[in-house]
């Protein structure tokens, strides 16, 4: 199964926003922490938009 770009921005949108939240936690900056949870959200948005454009391509017959 191949990867559309939705499912890859949101993957890597998902690990910066962790990163983020990770950081900012460690060094007591909530806004930073806030910011990261934010983005990963976004970005598990994304990847289930991606996820749905991926099932709707597989699921469309060659040729349609």
């Amino acid at each position: 199964m191949s990867m559309n770009k939705d499912q890859v921005k949101g993957q890597v949108n998902q690990t910066d926003g962790k990163i983020k939240e990770v950081v900012g936690k460690a060094v007591g900056n909530e806004k930073l922490e806030a910011k990261g949870k934010v983005q990963g959200v976004i970005g598990g948005v994304q990847t289930t938009l991606g996820d749905v454009k991926q099932a709707v391509k597989d699921s469309t017959p060659k040729g349609a």
